[in-house]
């Protein structure tokens, strides 16, 4: 079987960093890539067993490449701290590394919403890269919303993992203005139109009335989300 590293960036992840290092205990290698925590994250993590480096902060995209490149094995699987390999999602991994048909695998997400799954709204499957063999993928270098790059075969694992996305509306709302100033593109035109269109998308075209009250709480905060992204860095 190959061997797996599962990767993880944190600062101050005090709260989540538990959880998520035990979900991945599975795996050859826990490591765990701190950029400067003030709080208790690299002891919770290191007494679980993780391996922990330190990594001035690049932007996500170059954070995460990095915590890649520490990693011991090639085999590697990202992970946020907010976020959990749920048992049948473990299994999947181990039973693929056995015999990996292809270099890069989609994994789907369920966000979890003030302790709600949530799936419309676009928000679920969410697929996104997270395991790969390091020698023929690697992250963009964006700042935020970074991504996995390959010219590989791409499958699909059929199980998702957890993400603990916002336990209140006010962190929902502090996290959107952090990322909305990280990616700010400055246009006064979108910042017009682009909120009306994110909601109308995300409330009735994703679906998201379907999810009563909290769907329009989801697609009203990420419509406001767009507004700052456009607004801020202008004038």
């Amino acid at each position: 079987m190959n061997k797996l590293s599962v990767v993880i960036i944190t600062k101050n992840s005090q709260k989540h960093i538990m959880g998520a290092v035990k979900s991945a205990d599975f795996a050859d290698e826990v490591l765990v890539v701190d950029s400067g925590s003030s709080d208790k994250t690299c002891e919770i993590a290191g007494e679980l067993g993780a391996r922990v480096e330190y990594q001035q902060w690049l932007g996500f995209g170059r954070q995460k490449q990095k915590a890649v490149d520490l990693a011991k094995n090639d085999w590697v699987f990202v992970l946020d701290s907010d976020e959990r390999i749920l048992p049948e999602l473990r299994d999947e991994i181990l039973k693929e590394l056995q015999n990996p048909k292809f270099d890069a695998y989609y994994v789907a997400r369920i966000n979890n919403f003030w302790g709600r799954d949530i799936k419309h709204l676009g928000l679920y499957p969410d697929y996104t890269i997270r395991l790969f063999n390091r020698k023929k993928a690697r992250f963009n270098d964006r700042d935020v919303h970074e991504s996995v790059i390959c010219e590989c075969e791409k499958g699909y694992l059929k199980h998702p993992l957890k993400h603990l996305a916002y336990e209140s509306i006010e962190e929902f709302i502090v996290k959107q203005n952090r990322y909305s100033s990280i990616g700010a593109k400055p246009n006064r035109i979108k910042a017009l139109f682009s909120p009306f269109w994110t909601f109308f998308k995300l409330y009735f075209i994703k679906l998201g009335f379907l999810e009563g009250w909290d769907g329009f709480v989801i697609a009203r905060l990420y419509s406001q989300y767009t507004f700052w992204k456009y607004i801020k860095g202008g004038k």
